[in-house]
């Protein structure tokens, strides 16, 4: 399944003006609180030059990029956890997502207006993380209802998940995420996946800004540089206004021209998408061939068996072997045959670990 990102953030902050920027799919932009009621859903392709520099040797019928499913979840306000302004629903949506894009103002402009009055990055994003963590607080507590009643039967692994989702409820009510709880037992693990807490997903902050602040930040980027350092998240700074002009030119010279009069080496939702595979430790391998070369997408540390279970259910019943090239082997070498050649095709079996850049060519047998 394709990494899906859900961007959420206060309403006006330029959500939408992002998700255009990244999928072209022309969600309505407003200057106005709930323009997006349903969440639009957007799929782009990852930019990635090793795929185009591998269609560049192999010369294949058909060039395939893996992908990134973009949720436009509807903006949330003070009391969303609560059923306000359509809360509930729009913190369903966040439920449903691998990561969350937490877009955040760090501009100043006096004709476009910010639900709480004035620009304070931190403070917007507290605003949200405490939505998130109230809606956890919700979550675990109907669970632990639930688990009272099952552990009264005596089954041991119910009391154990009782007594886990007591120190998880007592946890959350101290102001810490969900994130931050202790994995002390594979139950406790079972546990939080289970739940799919808000608190619990990777975030990568975005910084929208004004074109001037695009390459060296500003005072509000830097202010909340300094807050989330202590968080398991990541920052990145672009400009909405840019990105949407940029996703509008169709020609690649325009574009590169574009980018230089901005003072920029490539659009800012490449650096986006990077990120956003770094904090969920994701990586890519790849397939090539006459017929297709296609990137894929795997968690860091999947093996040759896993690998071959995302391309399909039958590669990996049927799993005999995984033939290998380094993505630098097969750049030096030119081919697959001047790889086989050289001795620098390796044959792995169903443990191998599957490394970021690896051409794989599986072998099985059903």
């Amino acid at each position: 399944m394709p990494l899906k990102c859900g961007i959420v953030g206060l309403p006006n902050v330029g959500k939408s003006t992002l998700f255009n920027a990244l999928t072209n799919a022309g969600a309505l932009m407003a200057n106005y609180p709930f323009a997006t009621k349903d969440p639009n859903v957007g799929v782009i392709a990852v930019p990635d030059p090793r795929l185009d520099e591998l269609a560049r040797l192999v010369q294949p019928q058909k060039v395939v990029p893996t992908s990134v499913h973009i949720v436009d979840i509807a903006g949330l306000i003070k009391g969303a956890s609560k059923g306000e302004g359509l809360g509930n629903q729009f913190l369903s949506h966040i439920r449903e997502v691998d990561a969350i894009l937490h877009v955040v103002r760090c501009f100043d402009d006096p004709n476009i207006t910010h639900v709480e009055g004035s620009v304070d990055p931190v403070r917007d994003v507290e605003i949200i993380d405490f939505e998130l963590l109230m809606k956890d607080i919700e979550t675990v507590s109907r669970r632990i209802e639930k688990l009272r009643k099952s552990a009264k039967s005596g089954d041991k692994t119910e009391k154990q998940k009782l007594q886990i989702a007591q120190q998880l409820l007592e946890h959350l009510n101290r102001g810490n995420k969900a994130y931050s709880f202790p994995r002390t037992t594979e139950l406790a693990t079972i546990l939080l996946k289970e739940m799919s807490l808000l608190t619990d997903k990777k975030v990568l902050y975005v910084c929208n800004v004004d074109e001037n602040s695009v390459t060296t930040g500003n005072a509000y980027t830097r202010a909340l540089q300094a807050y989330i350092q202590s968080q398991d998240a990541e920052m990145v700074i672009l400009a909405g206004e840019i990105e949407a002009e940029l996703a509008a030119l169709d020609n690649a010279d325009d574009k590169r021209a574009f980018l230089e009069e901005m003072g920029l080496s490539e659009p800012g939702v490449y650096q986006l998408i990077r990120k956003a595979y770094h904090l969920l430790d994701l990586l890519t391998f790849f397939t090539a061939g006459e017929k297709e070369v296609r990137a894929w997408t795997v968690p860091r540390g999947a093996t040759a068996y896993d690998a071959a279970g995302v391309i399909h259910s039958d590669f990996q019943r049927g799993f005999i072997r995984a033939e290998v090239i380094s993505y630098s082997d097969f750049i030096s070498y030119g081919s697959e045959h001047a790889v086989r050649q050289a001795g620098k095709l390796r044959s792995e079996g169903r443990d191998y670990v599957v490394q970021d850049g690896d051409i794989i060519h599986f072998l099985f047998n059903v």
